[in-house]
């Protein structure tokens, strides 16, 4: 898994490459940690390139979107391949978080 992480205005851009599974949970978790306590809330991702997510993966994002709620701000993932956007269906993701 890559991560980029990069500011533009008053929003964080993320670009999402690779598998977000066991062998790199930690190392994501790490990654988006200062998202969760920065002082921007509005968060942009872009998952064109994430290929596949486990549930360590879903969890992150969960807890990534509850801090942006508890912020008032506004986080949308983006391009989610139709595989992995299966698994944000199946699992309810995607009513609790903004797919484009």
């Amino acid at each position: 898994m890559d991560i980029t992480i990069t500011k533009q205005d008053d929003k964080t851009l993320v670009t999402l490459n690779g598998r977000i599974d066991t062998t790199n949970a930690d190392k994501f978790q790490n990654d988006l940690l200062p998202l969760m306590q920065g002082e921007n809330p509005d968060i942009d991702i872009d998952c064109s390139g994430m290929t596949y997510t486990s549930s360590q993966g879903l969890r992150m994002f969960l807890l990534l979107q509850k801090s942006v709620i508890a912020r008032h701000g506004k986080m949308l993932m983006r391009n989610m391949n139709p595989q992995v956007k299966e698994v944000f269906d199946i699992t309810g993701f995607s009513n609790i978080i903004t797919i484009l």
